[in-house]
């Protein structure tokens, strides 16, 4: 079993502070994988903090049974987890391939890459998804020769309840985030995480873990909550950017055809086009290629 020392020098999550600990890794992993595995002596774990100079922040990354895991916990679903996953999972391989021979004729064996995603979020989603490298690609193929796939899994109470049962601290995972939710609906976010704890510990959920680890675990979900929150208000900054851009884009394209009307001498065209809005929508997708 290789040591692996904490670094303290980033904020922490629940999710994390729960799995980091091999044995509840190693639970997590037989009910994602529905495979009993007993002995956990060849299990590598590394957080992504401490590989190859990448900085996440929810995720825990390991190897094991010549699989290299990258589990990731989000409230809010990232397309781009593919690219991400591709610059990470490129990152660590050439770390463990460092001392190796490319150009050998002797093939190098390297881990399976496996990516995983915890969905918790408030926003509605569906039981599983798998995210695609190949979405992203400008020109779409039937069978591209590059693929990276991501599987989602939403873990709020009510979803994917074969998993949740297969592994108990996930469950109780859940559970917690549920309580916070139905006590921040009445009360400060931090004093709802406070009320979820001693509620948690109370009814036997993460009871020894939340008791262990109660102030840290109180700080670190306050901290993601307002995380979240700066993630959501820029997301909406930037759609209201695109908005305004969107709107603006479309008074120009308006001013072309007008002008192009003009240019042409046909006033009754542009009184048309002011007066009727099919004829508008109409020259409007005939001058955007049919959108």
């Amino acid at each position: 079993m290789k040591e692996v020392n904490v670094q303290r020098n980033y904020k922490d999550t629940v999710f994390r502070m729960l799995f980091r600990e091999k044995q509840n890794l190693l639970s997590l992993y037989n009910a994602v994988n529905r495979t009993a595995y007993t002995d956990i002596e060849n299990l590598e774990i590394t957080t992504l903090e401490n590989a190859v100079y990448m900085n996440y922040k929810n995720d825990i990354s390991f190897v094991f049974d010549f699989e290299l895991m990258l589990y990731e916990h989000q409230s809010t679903v990232n397309p781009n987890m593919p690219l991400r996953d591709l610059i990470y999972v490129t990152r660590v391989l050439q770390g463990r391939i460092k001392d190796k021979n490319l150009y050998s004729q002797i093939r190098i064996q390297i881990p399976a890459p496996k990516f995983v995603v915890f969905y918790n979020g408030a926003d509605f989603q569906p039981e599983r998804q798998t995210l695609r490298l190949s979405d992203a690609f400008e020109k779409q193929m039937e069978k591209p020769e590059l693929e990276l796939t991501v599987l989602v899994y939403n873990i709020n109470l009510g979803h994917n309840t074969e998993l949740l049962e297969a592994c108990q601290l996930l469950k109780e995972y859940a559970q917690f985030v549920k309580q916070v939710r139905i006590y921040a609906k009445d009360m400060p976010f931090p004093a709802a995480v406070e009320s979820a704890v001693d509620y948690c510990i109370e009814n036997g959920i993460l009871a020894d873990f939340l008791a262990k680890n109660r102030a840290e675990a109180i700080a670190v979900s306050i901290f993601e909550y307002d995380e979240e929150k700066h993630m959501k208000s820029e997301r909406e900054e930037w759609r209201n950017i695109g908005r305004k851009e969107g709107r603006e884009e479309g008074r120009e394209e308006v001013i072309q055809i007008l002008q192009k009307l003009i240019d042409s001498g046909e006033a009754e065209e542009v009184e048309r086009l002011i007066s009727d809005r099919e004829y508008r929508e109409r020259l409007w997708k005939e001058n955007n290629n049919g959108k």
